[in-house]
């Protein structure tokens, strides 16, 4: 298993950490070049605006998304959400268009607004998983082929998958709860894809 970690801005280094105490071979993506032989991508949280522009600049964009259709499972965290979804409120920039869904940015407000919750993540298991939402952003509608795995208690849709690909409002990697991580290895490994098909 070799996981790729966009690592042209945002809490890259974090996911890194959460997958080497996993035992996953690693590496940092900068460059188109780094894309070759990913089982998996996981695109962190930061400035969702500049992590979108330098995508375009480093020419990583086209790459990323063609690669995403031919089967490589994708994981967006906060920024990576807003980068990953199909149509996104206040973004100036093209998305990767890989999940269909709106997202507000900055759905809860500015850094001051941040905060920390439990959440009921069913396909984790009973035990509830720390949210951390810093600026984040929150899913405003979905489509027939995504499926919903995380609400608020308001009803706000914060996690969502579509086939191997993964977003979510928050930051799993500022926890020591690794079982985000570890389903997303098992979302590209395919035990879950062939899972949900019988």
């Amino acid at each position: 298993m070799r996981i790729g970690v966009l690592a042209l801005q945002g809490a890259f280094a974090e996911h890194i950490a959460i997958l080497s105490r996993l035992g996953v071979e690693t590496l940092e993506v900068r460059l188109p070049k780094h894309l070759a032989n990913l089982d998996g991508l996981i695109i962190p949280g930061g400035e969702s605006t500049t992590i979108s522009r330098l995508m375009h600049e480093y020419q990583l964009d086209g790459p990323i998304t063609q690669l995403a259709l031919n089967g490589m499972a994708v994981m967006g965290t906060c920024a990576g959400m807003i980068v990953m979804a199909a149509d996104v409120d206040a973004l100036d920039r093209p998305t990767l268009g890989l999940i269909d869904i709106a997202v507000k940015r900055n759905a809860f407000g500015r850094q001051v607004n941040s905060f920390e919750t439990d959440l009921d993540i069913p396909a984790l298991g009973a035990e509830p998983f720390r949210g951390v939402f810093i600026r984040a952003p929150v899913v405003t509608s979905v489509g027939a082929k995504v499926e919903v795995l995380c609400r608020l208690s308001t009803g706000d849709v914060v996690a969502v998958r579509q086939g191997k690909c993964l977003a979510l409002a928050f930051h799993p990697e500022l926890t020591d709860d690794s079982r985000l991580h570890r389903y997303f290895l098992n979302v590209a490994s395919g035990a879950l894809i062939a899972e949900s098909s019988r």
